[in-house]
């Protein structure tokens, strides 16, 4: 187990060796993920593990704890998402790999020097756990939000048939 995170690994020997990374890295050197988010303060706690599957494969398996302070899109006020992510990846030299990994499995297409950068994938996890609209689990819709708003009638039906001239000419 190591506790240090090389800037980039070879995957395939780190599979073979059973290899297996925890730590943490400060949310600010992401650079990716700082621009979802409202502060860049905290940092990520992180757990690699180089693995072979049960069928053989290669496999990534990631888990990443962190304090995101993100927008909410409601109110408009920072508040604190914690995010835990629990992802397989399946590691595929080539994409027509990518069929043949079990379904619980995401695709992780390694470089054909079988480097990866693995801060880049716990960043990846990271800005994927994002969610699209974020808002906070306390807010609550404005009182002019609430309801189901002003009921629109229905345009009367005196406005002319836009096609009835074509009606009347099919008729002739």
């Amino acid at each position: 187990m190591s506790v240090s995170l090389p800037a980039f690994v070879d995957a395939w020997r780190m599979v073979e060796e059973r290899r297996i990374f925890e730590g943490a890295l400060l949310i600010a050197g992401f650079k990716r993920l700082q621009s979802l988010l409202a502060d860049e303060a905290g940092e990520a706690r992180y757990k690699l593990e180089f693995v072979r599957n049960e069928l053989g494969a290669a496999s990534l398996l990631v888990e990443v704890s962190a304090s995101l302070t993100l927008i909410c899109q409601r109110t408009l006020e920072p508040f604190v998402q914690p995010v835990d992510v629990k992802a397989r990846l399946g590691l595929i030299a080539h994409e027509r790999e990518e069929a043949a990994l079990a379904p619980e499995y995401e695709p992780l297409l390694v470089d054909a020097d079988g480097r990866i950068d693995p801060a880049a994938v716990i960043e990846d996890e990271l800005v994927l756990a994002v969610p699209l609209v974020p808002v906070s689990p306390t807010s609550e819709w404005p009182e002019e939000g609430r309801g189901a708003g002003p009921m629109i009638e229905p345009e009367a039906e005196s406005r002319e048939n836009p096609f009835a001239v074509l009606r009347e000419l099919k008729k002739h």
